[in-house]
């Protein structure tokens, strides 16, 4: 991987991909699906002593995982100044002397992620950028809100001037076996958006088995998906490397059988430079160099950044510095 400056354009897959437009349910694939649990769990333990990249070439990996950073704040107490805090931390991930030692410029995450109330301040903050407003929707994180509530949470945040939009599915239709109405949901969320960019959140910690996962990953891009993401981050577990192969093996398969990419957004408890340079790893290994563009691959975390930043300054200097000098805000 070469290191390149981020684009300027916003990174939704329909600028250089044709859009999943999704397909008619096809329930005999959807139950044909199975998942090797000891296998997946055995291949996906190997990645992390199989795949290591230093020095520069590590180096490279970071400024790639920086770009592919949906930087994200959902709490309660958020304000239009933290907001606009991580909006320029957006704008420029890097210390200037850092970047200069480097020889990068124009590196940038892949998005903002807010709640709605914080849609408008986000754009305000981003404008000119080319960086992507995503707001979380559909009664984010339980998704348990009546449904014609979370179809017009889904309208007002494209209309406040949402690129993407991170929609929760409803657990149960996956627990119950419920695959029509997963589908039908699915199919409403992403009408619902028009051209804002959908990325389904499985909540996979909730699913309760790989399988289950695997299904409901294909159910959701024959629903039109533009990228399937495994967790809101407010479940007890969120992105692991099992679930991760997963669905990016159901991503492989479905681009296999229509010829549409679809993207992945590993979230949740990825904090930490080494973990983002795994799941890079993975992602070259069974989806190719394609699938590690922004438009494509997605990070959701808030302190990962931190690590990565850090990481680079000691590329750079040779020193580890204190966390509190990369602080995002």
């Amino acid at each position: 991987m070469t290191t390149q400056t981020a684009q300027t354009t916003t990174h939704l897959p329909q600028t250089i991909e044709p859009r999943n437009p999704g397909m008619d349910l096809d329930l005999s694939w959807v139950r044909s699906v199975q998942a090797n649990t000891s296998a997946i769990e055995r291949r996906a333990k190997t990645l992390p002593g199989r795949r290591s990249v230093k020095k520069d070439y590590q180096a490279a990996w970071l400024l790639r995982a920086i770009q592919c950073i949906d930087l994200t704040t959902l709490s309660g107490d958020d304000t239009s100044e933290r907001v606009r805090r991580l909006c320029a931390k957006a704008r420029t991930p890097l210390r200037a002397d850092i970047a200069e030692a480097l020889g990068v410029s124009g590196i940038q995450t892949g998005a903002i992620c807010v709640y709605h109330d914080m849609i408008e301040t986000a754009v305000d903050a981003l404008a000119g950028s080319g960086i992507p407003v995503a707001a979380v929707s559909t009664g984010f994180p339980a998704g348990l809100s009546p449904f014609h509530l979370r179809i017009a949470e889904i309208e007002e945040s494209v209309k406040a001037g949402a690129a993407e939009i991170d929609i929760v599915i409803s657990r149960r239709h996956v627990l119950s076996g419920d695959w029509q109405a997963l589908y039908d949901e699915m199919r409403a969320f992403r009408a619902a958006c028009g051209d804002a960019h959908v990325k389904a959140i499985l909540a996979t910690g909730e699913l309760g088995t790989l399988r289950n996962v695997a299904r409901a990953s294909l159910i959701c891009m024959m629903a039109g998906a533009d990228f399937i993401k495994t967790s809101t981050g407010k479940e007890s577990v969120n992105a692991t490397l099992p679930v991760s192969l997963v669905m990016i093996r159901a991503i492989r398969d479905y681009h296999e059988r229509t010829g549409y990419r679809v993207g992945y957004k590993p979230a949740g408890g990825i904090s930490k430079a080494k973990d983002a340079l795994v799941y890079l790893a993975l992602m070259k290994d069974e989806l190719g160099d394609r699938w590690l563009q922004p438009d494509l691959f997605r990070f959701g975390a808030s302190s990962l950044l931190n690590d990565i930043e850090r990481q680079l300054e000691h590329h750079v200097t040779g020193a580890y510095s204190a966390g509190y000098r990369h602080a995002l805000a």
